[in-house]
């Protein structure tokens, strides 16, 4: 018997083939349908959902299962939790566009650019001063930035950005905005393979 039998899904969400902020905004949506303590199983090939998602039962109070990585396919599980349990989702306060990023960078501000986001989107194309550490790494290599220091975080859409914002602010980070809406707006000059 597999580990899989054993868990009792209630409702199964496909976001196979789907990329940040969508196999989130799906499971906002499919969490409100299922009662509390039912479990939902998110299947995803976004190998950044299993830290968005994650990030995301941290920050609503939902509870994260676990993960199993099956044929290449992360099949996540949360249980949805009781409304005294449930926290009111927050985004962080502190944002700035790309274009605000941009001027930035180029009337020589010191500030350093973080993307969060896997390192095979990061390979292909990033801001081109930026420092990759994927948001599933980040609590672990928060020792590599600087508390003081002015960070822009930034993702693909936002959202995985909005919750390493939130993350660093918990661990005393005190300068960090969130860049939206993220490498999607981003025309600046970038560095990515050739």
């Amino acid at each position: 018997m597999t580990n899989q039998a054993q868990i009792q899904v209630d409702l199964t969400l496909d976001c196979k083939g789907l990329a940040c902020p969508m196999p989130i905004v799906k499971t906002k949506k499919a969490i409100e349908t299922v009662q509390a303590g039912q479990v939902v199983e998110l299947q995803a090939t976004d190998r950044g959902s299993l830290a968005d998602i994650q990030g995301w039962c941290k920050n609503t109070g939902h509870q994260y299962l676990g993960t199993i990585e099956e044929d290449g396919v992360l099949k996540h599980y949360i249980r949805k939790s009781n409304a005294d349990e449930v926290k009111p989702e927050t985004k962080f306060a502190v944002t700035m566009t790309t274009e605000e990023l941009q001027a930035k960078l180029s009337g020589g501000d010191a500030i350093t650019v973080l993307d969060v986001r896997e390192p095979a989107e990061y390979a292909f194309q990033h801001v081109a001063s930026a420092i990759n550490i994927p948001m599933g790494e980040l609590e672990g290599r928060i020792g590599e930035l600087k508390s003081d220091a002015a960070i822009a975080v930034i993702c693909r859409t936002g959202t995985r950005s909005d919750l390493a914002c939130q993350l660093l602010q918990d661990k005393g980070f005190t300068n960090i905005s969130n860049v939206l809406p993220g490498m999607t707006g981003w025309n600046g000059p970038t560095s990515k393979l050739n």
